[in-house]
């Protein structure tokens, strides 16, 4: 990866929340359109923006972070969000 596309990367910021929060999130105000991961058992998924924290944000219930790039990779790493493949 280019150092210029980890700096990128490194800008941004990462929160968890629970699923059940979705429609209070502003899509116009972070990146992506939708939920696209959610953790092993289906009830967090995570949004993520560039710049100031969106205002909503502090209208959201149960959330966790903000966390840096690095810090939302080691965690979605983790046995919480790998989710198991099943052999058919």
């Amino acid at each position: 990866m280019e150092v210029w596309t980890l700096i990128m990367f490194e800008t941004r910021k990462y929160l968890i929340l629970p699923v059940s929060e979705e429609s209070k999130i502003d899509w116009n105000l972070v990146l992506g359109t939708e939920l696209t991961r959610k953790n092993a058992d289906g009830t967090k998924s995570f949004i993520k923006w560039e710049g100031d924290t969106p205002s909503f944000v502090s209208n959201l219930t149960g959330t966790a972070g903000p966390y840096t790039h690095s810090e939302i990779l080691e965690i979605l790493n983790g046995s919480d969000w790998i989710i198991e493949e099943e052999d058919e």
